[in-house]
């Protein structure tokens, strides 16, 4: 085979993986502005046409990628919901039982507060009125998911409690956190900074006593 065949061969492998490349960075272009505009419009007064905008696109470009708002949202939860159980994996491990409550649950708070701040779109679209159902349904599942590990954690560190009390108690540390977590981001600065500290607060005072020595004995 001549040097001159190699060569095509070689440019007509490259151009798709080229194309690929290209069509991967518009994709992000466009997740990246959706989620601009669904945190500034929310989900359901978002369009096609205000992201394209955003984006700097055409709306003739953005369809050659989504067909519609719900394709952009669900390609973006998608993705979210993919860093977020990251997130919590990290947040939701095995505590050493020398480590302090405090310590322990400021951890915890702050993996989930820097997903939520990072990505605030994640928030807007979990908690609104009309998501679309696959996202929706990601919720649930991801909900039941965090749920189930907050009362794995909890059970190590209340060995005498009943599963009915773990539950209940799991269910109103996420219930917590939640609440304050729309607090947190509707904030920005030192007030941000003052209501996580309120977070971690409530759930230190909420804990400390079910969980007694448990934690912090070295």
């Amino acid at each position: 085979m001549s040097d001159t065949s190699e060569k095509e061969q070689a440019r007509e492998k490259e151009q798709p993986r080229r194309r690929q490349a290209r069509g991967e960075r518009r994709i992000a272009q466009l997740l990246e502005a959706a989620a601009r505009v669904f945190c500034t419009s929310g989900y359901t007064a978002a369009s096609t046409n205000a992201i394209a905008r955003e984006a700097g696109v055409s709306p003739g470009t953005l369809y050659q990628f989504f067909p519609n708002k719900e394709a952009i949202a669900i390609e973006l939860g998608d993705r979210l919901v993919h860093e977020m159980r990251a997130a919590y994996g990290e947040a939701l491990g095995p505590v050493d039982p020398a480590t302090p409550l405090e310590e322990a649950i400021g951890s915890a708070v702050d993996r989930f507060i820097t997903f939520n701040t990072e990505h605030p779109v994640f928030f807007a679209l979990m908690h609104g009125p009309d998501v679309p159902g696959r996202m929706a349904e990601q919720h649930d599942q991801l909900h039941t998911t965090v749920l189930g590990r907050i009362e794995d954690l909890l059970a190590s560190l209340m060995p005498g409690a009943a599963p009915a009390d773990v539950t209940r108690t799991a269910h109103v540390c996420l219930g917590v956190y939640k609440s304050g977590l729309e607090l947190v981001l509707a904030h920005e600065g030192a007030e941000r900074v003052a209501y996580v500290q309120e977070i971690k607060d409530v759930l230190i005072r909420y804990l400390e006593p079910l969980v007694g020595e448990r934690l912090g004995r070295s």
